[in-house]
């Protein structure tokens, strides 16, 4: 039996419609038919994500743990296991692919420590080899760090042919703006978003070419495994993948464990683990685009105020809070 979690019902309803309830109701069957098929034998209880059902498993055939991913294929899904074999050809620090059915979307992964992801170190845990660092703050920056250096091996690599474009949202972002400022209530966030959508313009020209994580927080990075080869290494999985600048990856390790205090200091610290301390204002414009492209979701789903932290972000980075 495979029991799928309520939380991950509720979010395939409310966000996928009709196709995020047959999802659900094929996830069962799914689970069973590559069980069998990949000769996988249940090794943990399920996890979960906002759109994935994950199974530990072992492989019968040579005893090698890992990961059965189940997850609805759309257009940021559908790119990942394009991105994870770039990026494993590359040796920079991705998942590994062991398995994958393109008519489902199933994917077979690595096995990665599911209990050690870098979110810990913000709390002084997790650290391959232990924290060498003193305090919440101090742990925290030392997580930011980690994080930057995964980011820089993903981004030095170019994003393969047919992936989505950062290019593409930004048409459609900035085509949906006007209204998106029009809807919130506040005055001063209005002004706040219009400045985001200006930055966003004046490098919207050039929204280049690196193979884009898109959704790098500390959650979706967890430490190696000593029996695969990769103890003491952080390795990022989850991606849903684009070609683009490597400024529009900054936001998400701004917002999660969020600390107003720290947004500047993250900023320039994962600029410079990208070597981008010269061309800040760009990264600066690619940031206030992801709070942009936040802000039009929003009141697309009947909001009609910033999220206080992706506020917090736009005033520091452009000097107004």
């Amino acid at each position: 039996m495979i029991d799928i979690p309520d939380e991950l019902i509720a979010t395939q309803y409310a966000y996928n419609g009709a196709a995020g309830r047959a999802f659900v109701a094929a996830l069962p069957g799914l689970a069973g038919r590559f069980l069998e098929e990949w000769g996988l034998r249940r090794d943990g209880a399920a996890m979960y994500g906002m759109c994935a059902l994950v199974l530990p498993v072992v492989r019968e055939a040579d005893g090698v743990p890992a990961a059965l991913k189940l997850q609805l294929v759309d257009e940021e899904t559908v790119g990942e296991p394009v991105a994870l074999r770039a990026w494993g050809a590359a040796g920079a620090g991705a998942v590994g692919v062991l398995g994958h059915d393109p008519g489902t979307g199933a994917l077979l992964l690595e096995r990665l420590d599911e209990g050690r992801p870098l979110s810990g170190v913000a709390g002084g845990g997790g650290v391959p080899g232990g924290s060498r660092l003193v305090g919440e703050v101090a742990d925290a920056r030392h997580a930011v760090t980690v994080l930057g250096e995964v980011l820089a091996r993903l981004a030095a690599v170019p994003a393969p042919e047919g992936l989505r474009t950062l290019g593409d949202a930004v048409e459609r972002m900035l085509a949906a703006a006007p209204e998106a400022v029009g809807r919130l209530a506040d005055e001063e966030e209005r002004r706040l978003l219009a400045d985001c959508a200006a930055a966003v313009r004046e490098v919207a020209g050039e929204p280049g070419d690196r193979l884009l994580h898109w959704d790098l927080h500390y959650d979706n990075i967890l430490a190696g495994r000593a029996d695969a080869g990769r103890a003491g290494e952080w390795v990022a999985l989850d991606p849903k993948p684009l070609a683009g600048d490597p400024g529009f990856e900054l936001f998400p390790a701004l917002d999660n464990l969020f600390d107003a205090g720290e947004v500047v200091w993250r900023f320039d610290a994962l600029t410079e683990a990208l070597g981008m301390e010269r061309v800040r204002g760009r990264a600066r414009a690619w940031t206030l685009g992801r709070v942009l492209q936040n802000a039009v979701w929003a009141v697309g789903d009947g909001e009609r105020e910033l999220a206080p932290d992706h506020a917090e972000i736009a005033r520091r980075l452009l000097g107004v809070w």
